[in-house]
């Protein structure tokens, strides 16, 4: 009887010990077969039911073996993405990955994925999902091993994809690390910098344009109007861009400088980009019709008319139009805000009632509930009689001084053209 349960004990062993290879070489086997074929179904239940019974590390193996199996195929991709059933083979996969995979076959599915998707399926933030989702490491000696401009490359496209569908906070997340990539590696963006490398040249030029873009999506106008500008001014008198899509740009610029809150710094970047001879060429754009002439009456501080203000409002994307909690839309209330300042220079007071007809966007409790949020935020100087229904304005020390620089420039001017005339009757 002991001898019995000895041999029973020692019979055992070697059973439990060639079951679990069997197994995992038969699945391996059969995921071959299933992939060659294409059996999708087949797929399906080892990657479902049966794998349920496998441990970790056999989970990671057979995924494994699944991507290399898959991506050497010729034939199985890309009519496999089609199928829902392949698609969760595909994500529980790649989620129990071994820290290695043979020649980074996971980033090479990863890569295909996100071409199908966005080429295909036009599923812009599914692919910028998949592609963050690369494996990159700055170790040469890795398979994983990126060079920067590669890494840079993966992080811009997936902000300009998520960008594609609105998501701003993970677009500027992306982009941020592509900034940072960018940084450490020294390269710059500006037209000086000698790269000579075109690919390079083209991936600085559409993160600088992505980086833009999200300020813009996120309403930060001023930040975003002058990152267009700077854009639109690269590569001005090269071929590295096209000079419609730099004309373009500095039509966005306009539109961002115009949306941007009323500061002393967004009058600079009204200056600088007044001052750009390209900018009576935007009128030749349908998109930006109405732009030079609306920034050109905000920077020389003249009132915009209500119909230049509808004509623009129209070409304005969706997150330009948002309404604040006052009612008004972003650029209702920046053309109202500098029609407050251009009527400071021509009155020294005024009916609110004749003021919300001069301005022709509000009434008058909405042109007074403006006034005072100006005042209180030193943005203009007055004060506000409530009795008489009078906005009055404060002449500031910056105007006064301006005012007299003004008048002693002329009577400089006029001495010097009497000193000449002078000069003439004398010489005769």
């Amino acid at each position: 009887l002991r001898s019995s349960i000895v041999t029973a004990k020692v019979n055992c062993i070697p059973i439990s010990q060639t079951q679990i290879p069997n197994t995992m070489e038969s699945l391996s086997q059969s995921v071959t077969t299933a992939i060659q074929s294409p059996d999708y179904a087949r797929l399906s239940v080892i990657f479902t039911s049966q794998w349920q019974s496998l441990g970790q590390g056999e989970q990671r193996t057979l995924a494994s073996h699944f991507i290399k199996t898959a991506i050497a195929s010729p034939s199985f991709f890309p009519d496999a993405f089609r199928s829902p059933q392949i698609m969760t083979v595909i994500t529980t996969t790649l989620n129990h990955l071994p820290p290695t995979v043979e020649n980074a076959a996971d980033n090479a599915l990863r890569q295909k994925i996100f071409d199908y998707k966005l080429n295909e399926e036009q599923d812009f933030s599914t692919a910028a999902r998949i592609l963050s989702g690369l494996r990159m490491e700055e170790n040469e000696g890795s398979v994983y091993y990126m060079p920067p401009i590669e890494r840079c490359d993966v992080f811009v496209k997936v902000a300009e994809c998520y960008l594609e569908e609105d998501l701003t906070v993970e677009a500027e997340g992306a982009v941020t690390k592509a900034g940072t990539i960018i940084e450490a590696t020294g390269i710059s963006i500006s037209a000086e910098n000698e790269v000579k490398d075109e690919r390079t040249v083209t991936l600085l030029l559409r993160y600088k344009s992505t980086y833009a873009r999200v300020l813009d999506a996120n309403r930060k106008f001023l930040q975003a109007a002058m990152k267009y500008h700077d854009l639109s001014t690269a590569y001005l008198h090269t071929d590295a861009i096209d000079a419609d899509d730099l004309l373009s740009m500095l039509g966005r610029a306009v539109t961002c400088a115009i949306l941007s809150p009323n500061s002393a710094q967004r009058q600079r970047v009204l200056g600088l980009v007044y001052k750009d001879e390209r900018l009576s060429q935007l009128d030749a754009m349908a998109e930006f019709q109405s732009h030079s002439a609306v920034l050109t009456k905000m920077y020389l501080n003249r009132i915009v008319q209500k119909r230049e203000l509808e004509q623009f409002e129209s070409s304005l994307a969706d997150h330009q139009k948002a309404i604040m909690a006052d009612g008004l839309t972003i650029v209702e209330r920046g053309v109202l805000e500098h029609n407050m300042v251009a009527v400071s220079h021509l009155y020294t007071s005024i009916y609110f009632t004749q003021l919300g007809e001069l301005l022709g966007v509000v009434d008058a409790v909405k042109a007074e509930k403006v006034a005072a949020k100006m005042i209180s935020d030193g943005s203009m100087s007055g004060s506000i009689d409530e009795v008489e229904g009078i906005l009055r304005f404060h002449p500031t020390k910056a105007k006064e001084e301006s005012t007299l620089l003004h008048w002693d420039e002329t009577i400089t001017s006029f001495c010097v053209q009497l000193n000449k005339v002078t000069d003439v009757v004398r010489a005769n």
